[in-house]
């Protein structure tokens, strides 16, 4: 009878732990820094349980995301696994997460991560917004612009194959005609045989598939050479050290991103601008005036689906749990109008990101900070 009693008192009283696996080394580094930044700032307890975030760094590398969500599910009992950075890793990590039933949020973009829904990535959610939502913005800011040809330059990975797919699909519909298809490595440091094929074919705008600092190669490879188009760029971008890294040669860009990036710059009326607002003060009261981004932006937004599924989920199992860990998935599954910084979630069994419209707005890079387009 104690050690029931006991065992009893015990679950009820515990924590709620939360594995990560982050990207804060390596080629996607300021990505994940500003990731990791944000999980510090995260709720400490939700529905009255103390919460545990413990955060290794995948070096942006797939192998030890792999490893990583490993570790954090067999030896730290986690209830869920935040992470990772990019989108190859998030592939990855989806097998182990699934095998464990572990539900799963990814920061990374790709459509990929949560569609098609199988048995497998029912345990995993997403924050960043599918290129497909934003490569429509692309497109629609293009026609609106005139343009006419575009040639294409990305990662030759899952991330540049994504956009590839989904934008030059958009694009034929929309009657724009590719005139060019190139690809380079995250660790490149040169992209001059892609740039002059690119330039050869003579468009009217370029779009760069890239994320992080390694998407201003190719932009500063086309400005050195002279081109005088347009230059687009992914949501992958949207963040200082880009701003930082591609500087002069970043001037007058155009990319969709997640309105937390342009969060005072939004009309009064606009329903992320509370959430992001509240973001943005938290974030930059640490790490300085001007300093947040989109990225963090991602994990904030895990954090507020968390503490808005934990509630549900903690009236059918205890943390540690697999019925808490069920319950959770399915909680997240439910979350309805959960508003965050990068927009207003609206989750489904057939749709694991469950975000409209208001989740994404174009800028430009305008002396070197970003300017929403109106």
């Amino acid at each position: 009878m104690v050690l029931a009693f006991w065992a009893l008192s015990t679950a009820a009283l515990a924590d709620i732990n939360v594995g990560v696996t982050l990207s804060a080394t390596g080629p996607a580094a300021s990505l994940g820094i500003p990731e990791k930044n944000t999980i510090d700032l995260l709720p400490k307890t939700m529905a009255g349980r103390k919460v545990n975030y413990i955060v290794l760094d995948d070096a942006s590398d797939t192998t030890t995301a792999v490893k990583n969500t490993r570790k954090l599910i067999s030896e730290h009992k986690v209830d869920l696994i935040i992470g990772s950075t990019t989108t190859p890793n998030s592939l990855a990590m989806i097998d182990i997460a699934a095998e464990n039933e572990t539900p799963m949020i990814a920061l990374a973009a790709s459509a990929r991560i949560v569609e098609p829904m199988d048995d497998k990535r029912k345990w995993v959610f997403k924050t960043a917004q599918n290129d497909a939502h934003m490569a429509t913005a692309i497109v629609e800011h293009m026609t609106s612009n005139n343009v006419k040809t575009v040639a294409y330059i990305g990662f030759s990975d899952a991330y540049g194959e994504g956009w590839w797919n989904e934008f030059s699909k958009l694009a034929e519909v929309r009657k724009i005609r590719l005139v060019g298809n190139e690809r380079f490595n995250r660790t490149d440091t040169t992209v001059t045989g892609q740039v002059l094929k690119v330039l050869a074919a003579k468009p009217d705008a370029v779009l760069i598939g890239g994320a992080g600092t390694p998407a201003a190669l190719p932009q500063k490879s086309l400005k050195e050479k002279g081109y005088k188009g347009v230059v687009y760029q992914t949501h992958g971008v949207a963040n200082n050290d880009f701003l930082r890294v591609c500087g002069k040669d970043c001037e007058g860009t155009v990319l969709p991103t997640g309105p937390v990036l342009v969060a005072g710059q939004l009309p009064a009326d606009n329903p992320v601008k509370k959430t992001a607002s509240e973001y943005v003060a938290k974030y930059e009261a640490t790490h300085g005036k001007g300093s947040v981004n989109a990225f963090g932006g991602y994990a904030w937004d895990a954090g507020l689906l968390l503490a808005s599924a934990a509630p549900e989920a903690l009236k059918k199992g205890a943390p540690g749990s697999r019925e808490f860990r069920l319950a959770l998935r399915d909680a997240l599954e439910g979350s309805r109008n959960v508003a965050a910084a990068h927009g207003v979630f609206n989750m489904s069994p057939t749709d694991h990101l469950g975000f409209d419209q208001r989740a994404r707005v174009m800028v430009s890079i305008r002396e070197g900070g970003w300017k929403l387009a109106r």
